[in-house]
Order: structure tokens, then C-alpha cells, then sequence
């Protein structure tokens, strides 16, 4: 498999090799399509101004004029009446001119070979060196016929400000691609740590920060992977301590039902500590059924991306049902209730949100001594609605504000009340379903308020 650097390198090379042919082709179609004529046209130009001279200077010494010219960039190939041909300056690379275009210009027409030089590909017509790529114009000279053709020579047009822009061209195209590879490196070698973090937290090991500062798409995505990483870090963390909770849980009270069925075996065993010993299995065997319905309830939560089942119901009515429920615990631990309830038609799903009132009234029950006060209050705003459950009861120490809707975090450490732990956590999820907000505060004097707002849909 090839590295990203490697495919880089070589996209980058194939790009150049690529674009250098199309632009060859581009020129190369430009120059036949557009400048091929004008071309032609200029060295004719020239050739009959030669032509012109040596015509009106019966004098002039043809072979050191023709030498002359041949020294200042031209290649001249003169043939005389006896068809004998004379090179004046570079030989051609080949020498392909027609008999028929050498008489034609002997007969006193005028030979357009640049003009009339079929197009080729590969072969830009402008450096085509052959004989047939030439413009030829009839002379007379001391009273004798020629046909002169001529042609640049492209090697002397070329002068050191022409070798000075190649060379500058080459350095730049080295540079450019020296650039871009260092330019790549420093762009992959990112890549190469994300992916070796990748492997780590595969295997579960999420301490190693990213040393990448960036501030491009790759600096983003480092961010990014590196918040999932802590995310991560936490939900591992979190899982651990929640398998943990989970087994100690279920543990203890297993334990509790084991110890005390094996202490009902004994056929000896007084009535009084029979039903004792019978009524400690009942309530462990409650406390486990509740901590599974629980822990079911969030598995649910959990998995359903859109578990709410929406309907418009009265939202007074079920708090009151709630509370109603728990009638024979306020009387039996003679407390007092206050209620301050509007009338609320609300759209959600009110088989989730029941056990929200369910458990924000049970744990202001369960933490509140005997001749305690539980305040119950629903306001419809604009926008929203508003629940408060308030008590006056032990209350919530300021470090445990914070964790308080973790699953199986319980403040009461001591675990003298009995509880699972899942109930706020429940709370918590529901609400954040119907997109709304939870938060429990510290009461002035003592007990805690729990603030449930739900937006209207």
C-alpha cells in the first residue's frame, strides 16, 4: 500500500508531466491555427528584401552578402539554373524540399513552405528544422537565375536573455516542486500522528494529547478528534464505574437473599425471625426489581434516537395523579404539602414524563424528615412551562451539585436511605428529549429545589 506522501509525489509529478504536454499541444495548435501564417508572411518579407538588394546590385559580391546574412540568424539555400545548391549557414535537419517547389521559384513564383507545412501533433511547426519549412523567392544575379529559400536559424535567435527566463524557468519549476513536497510533509505528517492516535485509542488508550497547533482544516480535525478522545476517555471512565456500580448493586442485595434463604432452611427458626428474616428478602427482591425497570428505562433512552411518543395532555392532571400516589407516605410521615398548579395543556409524552414527577416527588419524600414541607409548583409562561419540586429537607452538599444526575451517584454515601442512584439520571434524559432543562439548587435555609422547563412545542 502507498503512503499519502508517496501518492502525493506522484500526482504532483503526473500533474506536471500532464499539464507540460497540454500546454505543448496548446502552443503547438496556437501556432498552426493563428501565428503559422503571420510567420510566413514575415520571413517572406524578408526574403524578397534580399531578393530586392542583390537584384538592384549588379556589384555586389553574392557569396560574402549571402554569408553575411546567414552570420546574423538565417539559413539561406539558394540553387542556381544548373540546379547546383549552395548552404549558407547551419545544415537543415532534413532536406525534403520538392523539385517541383525548386523550378516554381526558378520560374519566378514565390514558395510558401512555412505557410503550407502540414500540422503535426508532436511536431511544433516553429522548430520543425526541414528544408520544406522555408520561404523561397526568385533573384537575378549578373544575369543568371536563383531560387533562394529561406529560414530563422532558431539556434541564433536564442541569445543569453532567451538562456537567462529558461533558466529561471527550470529553478522555478525545481523550487516549486522542492516546495511542495517539503509542503506535503508538513501536511501529512499531522495525518500520520492522527492515525497513529487513532490506533491508540483503539486499544482503549486515550492519555496521549496531539501535539498539532493549527489553524486549517487538519489544526480543526485535530481539535476535534482530540475532544472526541477526552469524550471518550470520559464515557470509558464512566462505563467502568458504572459496570462497577452496576455489580455492586446487584451484589448486595443478592447476598442479602442468599444469606437470609439459607437462614430460612433451618426448620428450627422462631416465627418472629422467620417472617423477619422473609420480609428482608421481599424488599431486596424489590430493590433488585426496581434497579432492573430502571436500568431497562435507560437502555431505552439510550438506543431510540426518537423514543417520545407525543401527545397533547393535561399536565396538572398528572401531577396531581403523582402526587396523589404517594398520599400514604405524606400522612404517614406527617408532612405537609403545598401546591401551586396551573392548569396546562402540554404536547409531549406523558409516560416518560410521569416518571419524572414520579421521581422528583419520591426523593423530596424519601430525604425529608417526618413534619417536613414539599412544595409542588407549575407556571405556564409564553414559551414554556415551569415545575418546582421544593422540600425542606437534609439538602445537597455543594460537591455533589455537580454529579448528582450521574447514573448511580448518590449523595448520601453512607447508602442509610435506600435508592438505585438511576432516578435523576432518568430525570435528566427525559427532559433533555423534550429539549428542556433541569437544575437543582440549594434551598436559603435548607432542603433543595429542582427546576424542570420544558419548552412548547
Amino acid at each position: 500500500m502507498k503512503s499519502l506522501y508517496e501518492k502525493f509525489l506522484l500526482i504532483t509529478v503526473a500533474i506536471m508531466i500532464v499539464s507540460s504536454l497540454l500546454a505543448f499541444l496548446a502552443v503547438n495548435t496556437y501556432y498552426h491555427q493563428v501565428l503559422k501564417g503571420h510567420n510566413d508572411e514575415k520571413n517572406m518579407e524578408i526574403a524578397e528584401s534580399i531578393a530586392v538588394f542583390i537584384d538592384t546590385n549588379e556589384g555586389l559580391d553574392l557569396e560574402q552578402y549571402l554569408e553575411t546574412q546567414a552570420a546574423v540568424g538565417y539559413k539561406l539555400y539558394v540553387v542556381n539554373e544548373e540546379k547546383v545548391a549552395t548552404l549558407y549557414g547551419e545544415p537543415f535537419r532534413v532536406e525534403n524540399l520538392l523539385e517541383s517547389s525548386i523550378d516554381g521559384v526558378l520560374d519566378g513564383d514565390v514558395y510558401h513552405g512555412m505557410r503550407d507545412l502540414p500540422s503535426e501533433t508532436f511536431v511544433t511547426g516553429f522548430f520543425s528544422d526541414e528544408l520544406a519549412n522555408t520561404v523561397g523567392v526568385p533573384f537575378t544575379h549578373k544575369g543568371s537565375e536563383y531560387a533562394l529559400f529561406l529560414r530563422p536559424d532558431i539556434k541564433m535567435l536564442f541569445t543569453e536573455v532567451h538562456y537567462i527566463l529558461g533558466g529561471m524557468v527550470l529553478i522555478i519549476g525545481i523550487i516549486s516542486l522542492l516546495s511542495m513536497l517539503v509542503f506535503a510533509k508538513k501536511l501529512i505528517d499531522p495525518i500520520t500522528e492522527l492515525t497513529a492516535a487513532t490506533k491508540k485509542v483503539g486499544d482503549e488508550r486515550f492519555t496521549d494529547v496531539l501535539d498539532i497547533s493549527r489553524r486549517d482544516e487538519i489544526g480543526q480535525l485535530a481539535k476535534s478528534f482530540q475532544e472526541m478522545t477526552e469524550k471518550l476517555s470520559e464515557n470509558d471512565r464512566i462505563r467502568k464505574e458504572f459496570i462497577s456500580d452496576v455489580s455492586h448493586d446487584f451484589q448486595s442485595p443478592l447476598l442479602n437473599i442468599k444469606g437470609y434463604s439459607e437462614l430460612l432452611l433451618d426448620e428450627n427458626l422462631p416465627v418472629n425471625k422467620r417472617m423477619s428474616y422473609a420480609s428482608v428478602i421481599q424488599s431486596e427482591t424489590e430493590r433488585l426489581s426496581s434497579l432492573t425497570g430502571q436500568l431497562l428505562l435507560l437502555t431505552s433512552l439510550d438506543q431510540l434516537s426518537t423514543p417520545l411518543r407525543l401527545k397533547t395532555f393535561s399536565l396538572d392532571k398528572q401531577l396531581k395523579e403523582t402526587i396523589r400516589k404517594y398520599r400514604w407516605l405524606l400522612e404517614e410521615k406527617n408532612m405537609a404539602l403545598s401546591m401551586d398548579i396551573d392548569e396546562v395543556d402540554f404536547e409531549g409524552d406523558p409516560a416518560f414524563l410521569e416518571k419524572v414527577w414520579e421521581n422528583l416527588f419520591s426523593n423530596a419524600l424519601k430525604y425529608t424528615p417526618e413534619e417536613g414541607t414539599v412544595e409542588i409548583c407549575l407556571v405556564e409562561n409564553e414559551h414554556d412551562v415551569v415545575i418546582e419540586v421544593r422540600d425542606n429537607g437534609i439538602g445537597i452538599e455543594d460537591h455533589d451539585l455537580e454529579r448528582i444526575f450521574d447514573r448511580f451517584y448518590r449523595a448520601d454515601h453512607s447508602r442509610t436511605i435506600s435508592g438505585t442512584g438511576l432516578g435523576l439520571s432518568i430525570v435528566q434524559q427525559v427532559v433533555k428529549l423534550h429539549n428542556g432543562t433541569v437544575h437543582v439548587i440549594r434551598n436559603e435555609s435548607k432542603g433543595t429545589t429542582f427546576i424542570v422547563t420544558l419548552p412548547k412545542l
